[in-house]
């Protein structure tokens, strides 16, 4: 048997941690009177199998936001973290500020590309922020880190999705820039394409980033990603939160194995 380990990713709910691979995904939570849950199922969408540069940033996104609707389903206690009013609330007012900013001429180009660009993250931060998610968070991280190092990892992965940032800021900007520059009535559908090719491209320098973790302009690109880590997103998980997170790790290693 291969000793390879499986490439797995996950998802912190603010009660309890989604572990997914590439054919299944598991979830696992702490309900209000204590109890573990989990439920693990197979894909029915698998990005992995897409090999088009173009086209595996977007699929790997659709998988991710495919599994929630079955997450629901299957435990309807699970708490996700964008649920929570304030980060509804916080999603509602960087759209509004963001259209609002589009439709200024007192500010330049460079400077709503990079307002732009800080408003798409705040309410991913915001959702990371109550400390519950936090904690699962860091307990997710631990608990993957700890399967592929064979030894306890840290609360920070190289492979958090937080690392994206920082190519998402770059490539959207340029992108966002150039569609601005086409003629007024293709520029919403610019703007869209602008904005899958960035998605695209950042998913293909964050895999190049993965694989090449001390190159200079690698370590640049994860340093927003890292600090939004270390300094928001994740806080060291207690040993109840851990054993959440490692069982829909055993769960989802189960069915990948099966």
């Amino acid at each position: 048997m291969s000793d390879e380990k499986i490439r797995l990713g996950g998802m912190a709910l603010a009660n309890g941690v989604l572990v997914h691979g590439p054919k299944s995904w598991a979830c696992a939570i702490r309900t209000e009177d204590g109890r573990l849950k989990v439920a693990a199922q197979r894909k029915r969408l698998r990005a992995s199998k897409v090999e088009s540069p173009l086209l595996r940033g977007p699929v790997r996104l659709l998988d991710a936001m495919a599994i929630i609707p079955e997450i629901k389903r299957a435990l309807p206690e699970a708490e996700l973290p964008f649920q929570r009013p304030v980060v509804v609330a916080a999603m509602v007012g960087s759209a509004t500020v963001l259209r609002l900013l589009r439709g200024s001429r007192s500010v330049g180009p460079a400077a709503q590309e990079l307002v732009s660009g800080l408003l798409s993250v705040a309410p991913a931060a915001l959702a990371l922020r109550g400390s519950d998610v936090a904690a699962y968070h860091g307990a997710e991280h631990i608990s993957i880190g700890s399967y592929e190092q064979g030894k306890r990892a840290t609360k920070e992965h190289n492979r958090c999705g937080s690392h994206l940032i920082g190519p998402l800021l770059a490539t959207t900007a340029i992108g966002n820039t150039l569609a601005a520059r086409a003629p007024a009535h293709l520029r919403g559908p610019a703007r869209l394409g602008a904005q899958l090719v960035a998605l695209a491209a950042s998913t293909e320098i964050f895999g190049w980033m993965v694989r090449n973790p001390e190159n200079h302009f690698a370590r640049a690109l994860a340093k927003p990603g890292h600090e939004l880590q270390h300094r928001l997103a994740t806080a060291e998980p207690t040993a109840e939160q851990i054993e959440v997170a490692e069982a829909a790790l055993a769960a989802c290693l189960e069915l990948e194995l099966a």
